[in-house]
Order: structure tokens, then sequence, then C-alpha cells
């Protein structure tokens, strides 16, 4: 089972940033369709994000213009930037992969692994 590592999630003010990473030491992201989901409690997951293999890049409405993805191959890490966050941005954050091309990048069960989640909080 690949184990993937999301990290820098955090409490912090509407209007801040955050930059979230995935990690694993089992993958080589530069091979892999990666995205980022969140789910907010009582709430059903959400796409936030995709990123595929060759570089294509898919956001959700409600992030575009503000979230923004990367990829730092000699880390093998990918990395989620979060700018004016809002309230509505409060979830745990989850990275995901896929080495198969996803048919819809935005959907969750086209990935085969996850991470464990990273909490974001906004406070307004």
């Amino acid at each position: 089972q690949v184990q993937l590592v999301d990290d820098g999630g955090g409490l912090v003010q509407a209007g801040d940033s955050l930059r979230l990473s995935c990690g694993s030491s089992q993958i080589i992201f530069s091979s892999y369709h990666i995205a980022w989901f969140r789910q907010a409690p009582e709430k059903e997951r959400e796409f936030v994000a995709a990123l595929s293999r060759d570089d294509q890049e898919w956001f959700a409405n409600s992030v575009k213009g503000r979230f923004t993805l990367s990829r730092d191959n000699h880390k093998n890490l990918v990395y989620l930037q979060m700018n004016g966050l809002r309230p509505e941005d409060t979830a745990a954050y989850y990275c995901a992969v896929t080495m198969a091309r996803p048919i819809d990048p935005r959907r969750a069960s086209e990935y085969w692994h996850w991470g464990q989640g990273t909490q974001v909080t906004v406070s307004s």
C-alpha cells in the first residue's frame, strides 16, 4: 500500500496563505496524476485541484485564481499553494494519486492512493 503524507495545514485568518505538501517515499510523483480533495464536517468530499503527469491543471471554481499547484521533482513533493483563504475553505485536505490517466480528474474514485489528510481551519 502506497503511503502519502499530507502536511502543512493549520489555523489561519481569512486572507492568509498556506502551502500544503504531499510526499511519499514509495512513488515518484512525476509518474503520477495528482489531485487534492477536501472534506468539511458533515459535507461530502469535494474536488479542489488536479495536476496531470504532463502538467495539465484543473481547479474547482471555488478556488480558481486563489490556489495553485506545483511539483518539485527533486524533492519528490507536490504542493497546493492556497492564497486568499476564506472560512469556507476550512476542511481536511487530502492528496491523492493515480498512475492511470483519469477519465475525469475531478472524480475521487479515479485515484488509487490517498494521504491521511491535513486540517486547514480559516477563521473570519
